[in-house]
């Protein structure tokens, strides 16, 4: 009765079913998520929503919860066997008593009181109770099925084994048989929880990653709106200062026009008067009275005058010089490539500039160009001298380590031969083997050969999958994040693989060539994932 209460007490009021990955709304009623899911679609149209149950109303859609103990108690539920039925014994007649062994020649079950009296002899065989005693009885000979036959895989009676037709096949104890299935069920059973621990275990790291890569987007979402609001924050000030400056010039030009103006003004009225006096002059018809006028020296015509005219006796303009100053207004502007750059170092602490290779490391078959930047696979031997620095495989390292800090740089290799680029410790070892970049722990390595990338990492090497299109890669190193990647240069560009690791000492970049090159090359601007 308890059961059935609780199975009731599992069931959406939705489809009427136990509850499948059960979900809660506000109110606290639990329906299946794809069922109340189905309810909240109908009722978008109308823009209200509300509980099936409860009938409370949400002015927004309502966000679903987990309901997690309620799943393992379903879970809990669908896992309990049911219990089994209760088989009384056969002989107590006036009142029903559990029973505990079935007697199998009988055909009866027995409690403990009848048990004690029950014939002991090899023909009465008992079980556990059952009610299908039938089961354990040959179909044929009707007796106990006491003996296996291997040949056919069937469980017989010592008649079948006899006379029946199972005459002459090999059969074992049923006993001895059922023995042997358990161990193989218990080797398998072993088996299986082996591979669930590997599971689970793979499901943990797979959740650790999933945990560590929400963390690295919560950090970079972080980083990128510091970035941006210091981006806004300086474009801002730039545009108040340059608004400012125009806003200076432009009173400062008010100011002199306007008193240009004023002279030009008074300049005009003495022109005019000067006009007046000259017409009246013109208009007067006796002689005498013209010619007795004061001297009208001052009246001569105001283009010449020696004030008005520069050195070379040329008429100067009236305001010389432009409106505004647009050279200062451009050079304020100009400190906008200033917050470029800011910001470019902001997302890379370092680029590809900053990587030289150290010829002091170089293999004498390996040819370092001038430039620092280029190492070329040669069958002459360079001569130099054997250091404890100096690789003997075909490799070279660079000349600085990194840290801390995000740094990244590009390389172009050659279509043909083979080559690896990476990073390294300096401990890393110069000969054998375990020198190459990728083949010990000290290292890690991107390798190209027959058109296929491959990464490696303690001689684990993993070939990957898709076909290269470019020739030239990415490194891109994020030290305290212990992530090492390695990105593809096509358009756009393709992430390949990253290595995740605890750096505990400086890390120098490397280069493997095998009848191949390869360059370090400057090209930090490009397009950035």
């Amino acid at each position: 009765m308890a059961s059935t209460d609780m199975r009731d007490g599992l069931k959406c009021s939705i489809c009427l079913s136990t509850s499948t990955d059960p979900v809660m709304l506000r109110c606290g009623h639990n329906f299946c998520r794809v069922c109340i899911d189905r309810v909240l679609d109908t009722q978008d149209e109308s823009g209200v929503y509300s509980c099936p149950d409860c009938r409370e109303q949400f002015q927004e859609r309502p966000a679903l919860m987990r309901n997690l103990a309620l799943r393992k108690i379903m879970e809990n539920f669908r896992h309990t066997k049911p219990h089994q039925k209760v088989i009384f014994c056969t002989y107590c007649v006036d009142s029903p008593v559990p029973a505990v062994r079935s007697c199998l020649h009988c055909e009866a079950s027995l409690c403990e009181k009848h048990l004690r009296a029950h014939s002991k002899s090899p023909e009465h065989v008992l079980s556990d109770p059952s009610t299908s005693m039938e089961k354990r009885k040959c179909s044929v000979h009707k007796k106990i099925l006491e003996y296996y036959c291997t040949e056919d895989a069937a469980c017989i009676c010592v008649s079948c084994s006899l006379a029946g037709e199972h005459q002459g096949h090999r059969v074992e104890m049923l006993d001895k048989v059922s023995e042997k299935k358990k161990e193989k069920l218990r080797n398998i059973f072993q088996k299986l929880t082996t591979k669930r621990e590997k599971t689970k275990e793979k499901v943990r790291s797979l959740e650790e990653r999933w945990r560590k890569a929400q963390e690295t987007a919560a950090k970079e979402a972080e980083r990128v709106t510091a970035l941006c609001t210091d981006i806004r924050r300086r474009v801002d000030d730039l545009e108040k200062k340059v608004l400012s400056e125009i806003s200076r010039q432009e009173k400062e030009e008010s100011q002199s026009l306007s008193a240009l103006i004023h002279q030009l003004e008074i300049k005009k009225d003495e022109l005019s008067r000067k006009m007046r006096q000259i017409e009246e002059l013109c208009n007067m018809t006796d002689p005498l009275t013209v010619l007795q006028e004061p001297d009208t020296g001052d009246l001569c015509d105001p283009e010449e005058e020696e004030g008005d005219k520069d050195t070379r006796g040329h008429v100067k303009p009236l305001h010389d010089g432009d409106d505004l100053d647009v050279a200062v207004i451009s050079e304020t502007l100009s400190t906008l490539c200033d917050v470029i750059t800011g910001i470019r170092r902001g997302i890379y602490v370092a680029g590809s500039s900053e990587i030289l290779m150290d010829v002091n490391t170089a293999a004498n078959n390996v040819h370092v160009a001038d430039n620092l930047k280029t190492a070329i696979w040669t069958r002459k031997n360079e001569n130099r001298p054997e250091t404890t620095k100096r690789f003997m495989c075909n490799q070279v390292m660079s000349r600085r380590g990194f840290t801390s800090g995000r740094h990244y740089w590009d390389v172009e290799g050659s279509r043909s031969g083979e080559w690896m680029v990476g990073m390294c410790y300096s401990r890393i070892d110069k000969r054998g083997r375990q020198s190459y970049i990728g083949y010990n722990h000290k290292s890690w390595s991107l390798w190209r050969y027959n058109n296929q990338y491959s990464v490696i990492h303690d001689s684990e090497v993993i070939q990957l999958p898709d076909k290269i299109s470019s020739d030239r890669v990415r490194i891109h190193l994020d030290y305290e994040a212990g992530q090492l990647s390695f990105y593809e240069l096509c358009d756009p560009i393709r992430h390949l693989h990253t290595f995740t690791s605890t750096f505990t000492e400086p890390l120098y970049a490397a280069i493997y060539v095998y009848e191949s090159c390869a360059t370090i090359f400057e090209d930090w601007l490009c397009n950035w994932p």
